[in-house]
Parts: structure tokens; sequence; C-alpha cells
């Protein structure tokens, strides 16, 4: 009888503890996932590019904390402009729009008006 009820309450806390998981992530995305942020770039890491993988440069949006900004290997598979990385700089102030991925990441890449630039 103890063991059933153990194994219950463990399932009721896995259960509570996804669920607190998934109500706090992407608060600034919109309803079609896209997210709009602007801050100061802390680091710019282009080394996943020689394997294929996503570009990350990381922005610290303020009150919503550091965002990884991911730009794809692969621009030619995207609809959004190529990011001039060679422009960015960390200090830097930006704005970013793209697909809110967790709750620490957006990827520029599906949408033509996903971006990375300067901030005006």
């Amino acid at each position: 009888m103890f063991q059933a009820n153990l194994r219950v309450l463990s399932a009721f806390c896995l259960l509570l503890g996804a669920t607190a998981c998934t109500t706090m992530s992407e608060p600034q995305a919109n309803a079609d996932g896209e997210r709009s942020i602007e801050g100061t770039i802390v680091s710019i890491d282009t080394q996943p590019w020689t394997y294929d993988g996503n570009a990350v440069v990381v922005v610290d949006a303020g009150t919503q904390g550091q965002v990884q900004v991911q730009l794809p290997a692969r621009w030619n598979l995207c609809a959004a402009a190529p990011v001039d990385v060679e422009a960015l700089s960390v200090g830097m102030r930006v704005a970013a729009t793209g697909t809110a991925g967790e709750a620490d990441t957006l990827v520029v890449c599906q949408q033509p008006s996903h971006r990375l630039a300067p901030a005006p």
C-alpha cells in the first residue's frame, strides 16, 4: 500500500514539475510564435557554423534576461535576409525578431521580417 501511494505521489510531483516548466516558457512570444527583443550583445559564437550548426549571439534583453539569438548556417534555406555578423560586436545595442524557441532562444530564419541588426 505504501509503495503504491509513493508511486502516485511521485507521478503527481513529476506532472506538477512539468506543468510548471511549460507555463514559464516564452512569456514574450506572441500567438504566432514570433518574438522581438532589444538589448546589448554579450557574446558572439560562430564556431557552430563550422559543423553546420547555428551561430549564437547572446543578447542581454534587460528584464527578459539573456536571450540566445540563433543564426542558421544555411541562410539559403531561410526566408530572412542573412545577418552581417562581421558588423556586430560585443557591447553593441541590437534589435532581433525571430521565432521563439525555448524561453531563452530566438531563431532568425523563418520569416522575411526576421532580423538581427543594430538597434535604431
